[in-house]
């Protein structure tokens, strides 16, 4: 199946496309898929059947999807793919670390930075805003210390994420040893649909699924890869996220970026003046295959803060 959530101006409500995608059928009382989720998958799988059978319908296309889950419980953002980390390091003159091929590393991002398809504000204060095409799974049942194949069986289901990016904020964090930090929780986009992993089935590859990736601004494609040339697994990174630690139903779990999936990469490739930093009014949509299309436009964002005089 494939939920979405959606504002009806008034309030969010929670759906299932039908009919081709064409129509939303309404799952009655709902306005958030996270108690669905923590209720367990059955009781998600029920009320989107219930939706189907008998849900009011609303066209499709008349709604903008707003993020599957308004607040995670937590978002963790690995590292996953390896062309992106090589050319990231290649950029910097190093190799790829060896304990990255031992360890898939992730940071947390905020549960309150997460939306989906419409406007994202820039990072305050920076010149570098930047996108990051990326594939997130939801978790749908939480555990401790996993195996890998426990991991993969937490999986609900995916959707598109598009983590945003102050890069110049993010650069200056880092050199201090910690973050990233205010670089990265301004605008997590995740959407525009959460689709249920059976519907993937048939497209299993590897470490992932052989689905396209892709990421388009202002109509220009910028960004190409497979899912399926993912390094480590969902069920890895669960698994190594559950190290010690809980994962729960509803946490998000986010691949990193893809091969060619942000402007920091392909501008170190191909220069600035062909790959320039997104600007307000700049159309982002980032797509991958099976999941849909994440549609945001990008904004002015505020002044910072000043923190002393």
């Amino acid at each position: 199946m494939r939920f979405l959530r959606f504002s009806d101006g008034v309030a969010s409500r929670v759906g299932v496309l039908a009919e081709g995608g064409e129509v939303v059928r309404v799952v009655e009382g709902a306005g958030d898929l996270l108690p669905l989720i923590q209720a367990g998958e059955g009781e998600l799988r029920a009320a989107g059947e219930a939706a189907l059978r008998g849900g009011a319908a609303v066209e499709a296309a008349g709604v903008t999807p707003l993020a599957p889950v308004g607040t995670p419980p937590t978002v963790r953002d690995f590292y996953a793919f390896e062309q992106h980390v090589a050319a990231g390091r290649a950029s910097r003159g190093q190799a790829v670390h060896p304990d990255w091929y031992e360890l898939p590393v992730f940071y947390f991002s905020s549960p309150y930075a997460v939306t989906g398809c419409g406007e994202v504000p820039m990072t305050p204060g920076t010149a570098a805003f930047d996108f990051e095409l990326e594939v997130a799974a939801i978790v749908g049942r939480g555990g401790r210390d996993l195996t890998p194949e426990e991991g993969e069986a937490a999986v609900l289901g995916y959707c598109v994420m598009n983590d945003f990016s102050g890069r110049d904020v993010q650069r200056r964090e880092m050199r201090q040893g910690m973050g990233p930090v205010k670089g990265k929780d301004t605008a997590t986009a995740l959407g525009p649909w959460l689709v249920t992993k059976d519907e993937l089935a048939g497209h299993r590859e590897g470490t992932g699924y052989r689905l396209a990736m892709t990421c388009e601004v202002n109509g220009v494609r910028y960004s190409e890869d497979l899912w399926s040339r993912v390094y480590w697994s969902f069920g890895e990174m669960i698994a190594y996220a559950s190290r010690g630690a809980e994962v729960r139903p509803g946490d998000v779990i986010g691949s990193g970026t893809c091969g060619t999936g942000c402007i920091l990469e392909l501008s170190a490739t191909h220069g600035p003046e062909r790959y320039p930093w997104l600007k307000p009014g700049d159309e982002v949509v980032a797509a991958i295959e099976g999941l849909g299309a994440l549609r945001n436009t990008v904004t002015e964002g505020v002044p910072p803060v000043p923190l002393r005089p």
